[in-house]
């Protein structure tokens, strides 16, 4: 026994040894390395309530409009809440979880959760609604940067990583369709306040296992926050976020959407120069710096700029113009989160150790935009097994080829008390590829519409299809552009390579202490 035993070790410790070497994570060995698997599955269910809660309260809207008796200018802000709180904190999220532990960031965000979507499935009003909302967004601030630094920092051996961000990827491309589906069961058969107050089986289920299986991860650096850093770059994508909803509603000519776009983007200016002369900088300048990480926050950014128009706007015709109800539209979207499943899996599994991310993602970026221009030629008569179901599957293989590498990738070479604020950058670009994606494609929809309404007989129903399309091509340009990019940043070469290429480098002030294992 005690023979086996030295052997399994020696066989760990070259793993520990080559994922050093790779790049994957420094320095080697998760302090949760024996219970990895478990934790896995806690990080899995958070992860999937993030997801879910994105996409099942979008379907309950119009229910709780009709509860709660709000206008439709009101609306939007119980989703614009949300992601302004979301998207703005999420950089001061994750170096909070770099500081006091990501188990604690998690325990903390999955509570404080929880919380909110009781208080906002228990809404009497509008502002309590939009008030839970923008909390829910604070706490997810927090908990989502801990979720991808857990996983980066327990799995460091370079095979077993793959499969874990392969299943976590798989649960993030495929948990958008699942929770249109949830939201369309729960709304028709239950209400509408059951999309929110289901986030607190998940919490709970999640802050036990995490109770249980991950130990405390002390960072052991008591360095001063970056305060300065965290309100430049909390209050500049606030603006940028918030300008990009006003875009939506008011246009981009209007002049609070002007000014807004104009602050954030001079604050992040003020910001970047801020980092790059900062002795302990909020977002180290390095992080962003490395191409193979650039590459992906550009992935991640173009793909869910472009997946706004295939979520909402595929939702709005197959209802609208084709009539499915919303149950139905949620299981038409199945076979597109299988086809993602699938993909992730071979993807993170296999192809990224064989072939590297520079030819994984783009080619899956490059497959998104066959699938959305073959969306983009449909018709009022279209059928969906000829017409919209193969289109969902180029799309979804397209989709578990770019979205679970890209997770991958961006979280390449990360020291490990680098671990919550390099998280929190990737899904930073999630964030703000969301709100892009919303202003610019509402706007093209509306355009395209009117438009279409000038030149012919005021048929609506012809007018919003010519809405609906034009956002899907414009999907697919969105698509094939970032993937040009994205070629021509990541470095050739497998994963080994390209992580090696990601390394960070040392923190200038000198040596970084190993993370204690904790209790």
């Amino acid at each position: 026994m005690r023979g086996d035993a030295a052997v399994t070790h020696g066989i760990q410790a070259d793993d520990e040894s080559k994922a050093r070497r790779d790049g994957v994570v420094a320095p080697p060995g998760g302090v949760n390395f024996e219970r990895r698997w478990w934790i896995l599955a806690v990080l899995g269910v958070a992860w999937l309530m993030v997801i879910l809660d994105g996409s099942v309260v979008n379907i309950a809207l119009p229910s709780a409009q009709a509860d709660l008796g709000f206008s439709n200018a009101q609306r939007q802000w119980v989703v614009t809440g949300y992601a302004l709180a979301f998207g703005s904190l999420l950089l001061l999220g994750g170096r909070f979880g770099d500081r006091v532990g990501h188990k604690h960031a998690l325990v903390v965000g999955l509570v404080g959760f929880a919380v909110m979507s009781a208080l906002g499935g228990a809404a009497t009003g509008f502002p309590m609604l939009v008030a839970a909302r923008a909390l829910q967004g604070v706490f997810a601030a927090a908990l989502a940067p801990a979720l991808l630094a857990l996983l980066t920092t327990t799995f460091t051996n370079p095979k077993e990583r793959g499969q874990a961000f392969a299943i976590y990827g798989a649960i993030g491309a495929g948990g958008g369709g699942v929770g249109m589906l949830l939201g369309g069961v729960l709304t028709t058969y239950a209400s509408w306040r059951w999309t929110l107050l289901i986030n607190v089986f998940f919490a709970v289920a999640a802050v036990a296992g995490a109770l249980a299986w991950i130990r405390t991860d002390r960072s052991g650096r008591h360095d001063p926050l970056d305060m300065r850093g965290a309100v430049l770059a909390t209050a500049g994508l606030f603006c940028l976020v918030f300008g990009l909803s006003r875009a939506d509603t008011d246009g981009w000519t209007a002049s609070s959407t002007l000014l807004l776009l104009v602050a954030g983007i001079l604050v992040l200016a003020v910001f970047v120069v801020d980092q790059s002369r900062s002795r302990l900088p909020l977002l180290p300048p390095h992080i962003l710096h490395s191409r193979v990480r650039g590459g992906a926050n550009v992935a991640m950014l173009t793909t869910n700029a472009g997946a706004f128009g295939l979520y909402l706007y595929l939702a709005y015709y197959l209802q609208d113009t084709l009539g499915y109800s919303a149950l139905a539209t949620g299981l038409a979207f199945l076979p597109m989160v299988a086809a993602m499943i699938i993909t992730s899996q071979v993807a993170n599994r296999v192809l990224l150790a064989r072939i590297g991310p520079k030819i994984v993602i783009p080619t899956g970026m490059g497959l998104a935009a066959v699938g959305m221009f073959m969306l983009s030629t449909v018709t009022t008569t279209s059928g969906y097994a000829p017409h919209i179901l193969p289109s969902l599957i180029v799309v979804g293989l397209g989709f578990g080829l770019s979205l679970s590498p890209g997770f991958a990738t961006g979280t390449l070479g990360l020291q490990r008390h680098e671990a919550g604020i390099g998280s929190a950058t990737i899904q930073t670009s999630q964030q703000i590829g969301g709100a892009v994606g919303t202003a610019l494609l509402n706007t093209l929809a509306a355009s395209a519409a009117s438009t279409y309404l000038q030149h012919h007989a005021t048929d609506t129903k012809l007018a919003s299809l010519a809405g609906y399309t034009a956002t899907f091509l414009a999907a697919a340009i969105l698509f094939a552009a970032g993937a040009i990019v994205v070629a021509l940043l990541i470095p050739k070469g497998s994963l080994a390579t390209v992580a090696a290429a990601a390394r960070t480098r040392l923190d200038p002030a000198g040596p970084i202490p190993e993370i204690g294992d904790g209790e």
